[in-house]
């Protein structure tokens, strides 16, 4: 039999089999394969030797479809994995304990009401979810062998439910724990939930450097979010249509969410802004249903059946409905003190999904600015760097007006109508920074006072809910780095995104040491932590693979972490800051101690090297992390960013580990110079595919833990020297 037909006759019998177990035709599944098979052909697929896909269409459309289908090649569980989170279905998989995350994601997503947004957007925008729907559903018909745990077939509607680019969007504030306490039986709160398990902080660092500051007179941009590990792609896609992004998108979505285009670039870090707010609710019962007291008035309150499937351990699928509830100010969440809890957060899929696609081709400030006007953006701070010379620092802007007198970051009166929402902020009237004149811009997951040096907007002009943490470690390390240099270049910009100072040690250890001093000549902690606080005191602060200093120092905090972590959560302090201000000499000593002999039990002596304890470690190509401390692993000299550590690596021991192994933190690193021909470099956690059996796998483990960046093949000349393979999808 001739090779193509066998390969089409396959191709048939897949998409049948696709149709098949998703309730639809074979009729109908042989015209979609014809016209997939037809845009297929005007996409071009080029892996680079890091196996990254620079995808080629026609259109817009072609460039879409590319992607997706590249995506599902390199990892499709994990594309599965977000829309199942995103649709509120992870509970089919991974069965019924899964049910209340799946609740809280339906509360504020309705399929009908997707699908009914999705008929009503603007073609151009209906075109590429199409397309979107089409990749993911061509690769499937393609690859047999891979198996959908859920998800057989994608509808374009789909592409409304995750839109805006976080991993972890605005919906994961609310609380479990809470929700089960409501909808279903009392739940106590979790360790994480209350702060006892020392958690990574989830966010980035960003920074712009204005021509003016710079050896070559053009922009810069460092790209760097800290995020979960192996949850972002990188990938380029071109059009006919002007479409040339490059830089990291969520697995599963069709957007560059950080990255750059010829002429412009952007990195979203998690912002600190109060823009998800909870009204405390007065509920009543009456003979007409439930109501709620607002203003003089008794409102009803909405009732919806909400109906979630789950894998049973057997495999089969069961049911459970609930009853859930509604105000004006959103779904009902929580109970607390007699009062129910409804949580308002932004709910704009098809705007927020305009706005992430077409700032992507922004070609400068205006543009981007331009696309911003959407105010679908609600987590994201965005510094901005363009090749005309232009720089930003732009807040969130879906920013909703409300009363100052208000504490915004607790529960208001849901009943007194002087605590809602009216309206949303213009875009000029935030706290934003546009082309400063001091020349740089940053922002560390800290409020916008410290953005740009003396061109950072003042706080005491604008409402308290435009920053509801303040400054962080990060924010003093990134200060010292910026201010007062010049002549920067991409790579002195790198090494500064990998400086190795830890300014919170360098505050916090001193305490520690005069608590030392401090105790009496015969008190028997002197001997026993005189070799340690020796090393810590004359320490640089730095960290380093070869440093007992930092094992040590980390070992310590973490040691604190663990006993006032929830306090320091409960005070809303970060934890150094909570250290530093409310424990005692004692305590402090009592955490040395205790990491002392955790050293010296876990590796046979406390001078045991930073190297020899944080590590990289990619086993297998499961989404739940795993290690082992007698499989080979990477030595990674950088911290946490509790430490204020730029270069941030979230690691911890796990289930039969005695090595801390990093899961979070560092997951893409960019450079990028906007000069009259854009330069960048970049490097990724572990390697652009998922597959254990790929050459691509972990193949940039030694670049990321050693802070090198590898060249971005942006321009066909620069690629054309480095392919690996070139191909249509489905070929």
């Amino acid at each position: 039999m001739d090779k193509a037909l066998f390969r089409s006759r396959n191709l048939l019998i897949s998409v049948a089999l696709l149709a098949i177990a998703s309730g639809g035709s074979v009729q109908a599944a042989v015209p979609d394969m014809a016209r997939w098979k037809q845009q297929a052909s005007r996409v071009t697929i080029t892996r680079d030797n890091w196996g990254i896909p620079h995808v080629r269409g026609r259109s817009d459309a072609d460039a879409v479809f590319g992607l997706m289908y590249a995506q599902g090649e390199d990892d499709f569980s994990r594309i599965e994995a977000n829309y199942l989170t995103a649709l509120g279905r992870t509970a089919e998989a991974d069965g019924e304990e899964a049910i209340w995350s799946d609740l809280r994601q339906r509360l504020f997503i309705d399929p009908q009401q997707l699908k009914t947004q999705y008929a009503a957007s603007p073609p151009w925008l209906k075109s590429l979810m199409t397309a979107w729907a089409d990749g993911l559903n061509f690769y499937l018909a393609t690859h047999p062998a891979t198996q959908p745990r859920v998800l057989t077939r994608f509808e374009p509607w789909m592409a409304l439910s995750f839109t805006e680019g976080s991993i972890g969007g605005d919906i994961e504030r609310i609380s479990l724990s809470k929700l089960k306490t409501f909808y279903g039986k009392p739940t106590q709160p979790t360790e994480q939930e209350l702060g006892m398990v020392r958690q990574e902080p989830s966010g980035s660092n960003g920074i712009v450097i204005a021509p003016r500051l710079t050896a070559n007179g053009h922009s810069l941009l460092l790209i760097n979010p800290h995020t979960s590990f192996y949850f972002r792609s990188e990938a380029q896609m071109t059009s006919g249509q002007g479409l040339n992004a490059y830089g990291a998108s969520t697995w599963g979505q069709f957007f560059v969410y950080q990255g750059f285009n010829e002429h412009a670039g952007w990195m979203h870090t998690s912002s600190t802004v109060d823009n998800v707010d909870e009204f405390a609710e007065t509920v009543t019962q009456r003979p007409g249903g439930l109501a709620y007291l607002y203003g003089r008035e008794l409102r009803p309150v909405t009732r919806q059946v909400v109906t979630l499937d789950f894998r049973r351990a057997d495999g089969s699928i069961g049911q459970r409905s609930f009853t859930a509830y509604r105000t004006h100010h959103g779904p009902i969440v929580a109970a607390k003190d007699g009062r129910w809890i409804a949580t308002a957060l932004m709910w704009k899929p098809v705007p927020a999904l305009e706005q992430s696609y077409l700032r992507t081709k922004a070609a400068d400030l205006a543009s981007y600015l331009k696309v911003a006007e959407r105010k679908a953006n609600s987590s994201n701070d965005t510094l901005f760097a363009d090749s005309k010379g232009n720089v930003a620092f732009l807040m969130p802007q879906f920013m909703p007006i409300r009363t100052d007198r208000f504490d915004y970051t607790r529960p208001v009166d849901g009943s007194d109508p002087t605590t809602d929402w009216r309206g949303l902020h213009s875009v000029v009237s935030l706290p934003n920074v546009i082309k400063p004149r001091h020349g740089l811009a940053f922002n560390v997951n800290d409020g916008p006072w410290n953005a740009a040096g003396p061109d950072s907007p003042k706080a005491k002009n604008y409402p308290r809910y435009m920053d509801q943490a303040g400054a962080n470690a990060r924010t003093a390390h990134a200060n010292s780095l910026l201010t007062g240099r010049s002549r920067w270049t991409p790579n002195l910009l790198r090494e500064a995104a990998f400086d190795s100072f830890m300014p919170a040690f360098a505050t916090l250890l001193p305490g520690l040491v005069e608590a030392w001093r401090d105790l009496p000549d015969k008190d028997p902690r002197r001997q026993r932590l005189a070799g340690p606080i020796a090393l810590l005191a004359s320490w640089d602060h730095r960290w380093g693979l070869d440093s007992v200093a930092t094992s040590l120092a980390v070992f310590w905090s973490d040691q604190l972490a663990q006993e006032v972590g929830g306090f320091a959560q409960a005070e809303r302090l970060n934890i150094p800051d909570y250290v530093a201000s409310r424990v005692s000499s004692d305590a402090k000593l009592a955490a040395l101690n205790a990491a002392v002999e955790r050293l010296t039990h876990d590796f046979g002596s406390w001078r045991t090297p930073w190297g020899q304890i944080n590590r990289f470690q990619r086993i297998d190509d499961s989404i739940a992390p795993h290690f082992d401390d007698a499989r080979p692993s990477y030595p990674v000299p950088f911290t946490s960013a509790q430490t204020g550590s730029l270069a941030s690596f979230g690691a911890k021991t796990w289930p039969g580990t005695k090595r801390y192994y990093g899961t979070s933190g560092n997951s893409f690193v960019a450079v990028v110079e906007f000069g009259p021909r854009l330069k960048a470099m970049a490097v990724m956690a572990g390697g652009q595919s998922g597959d254990v059996q790929s050459p691509h796998f972990a193949d940039q483990i030694a670049h990321y833990a050693e802070g090198r960046l590898r060249s971005v093949y942006f321009y066909d000349n620069d690629l054309k020297a480095h392919v690996e393979r070139r191909y249509h999808p489905g070929e």
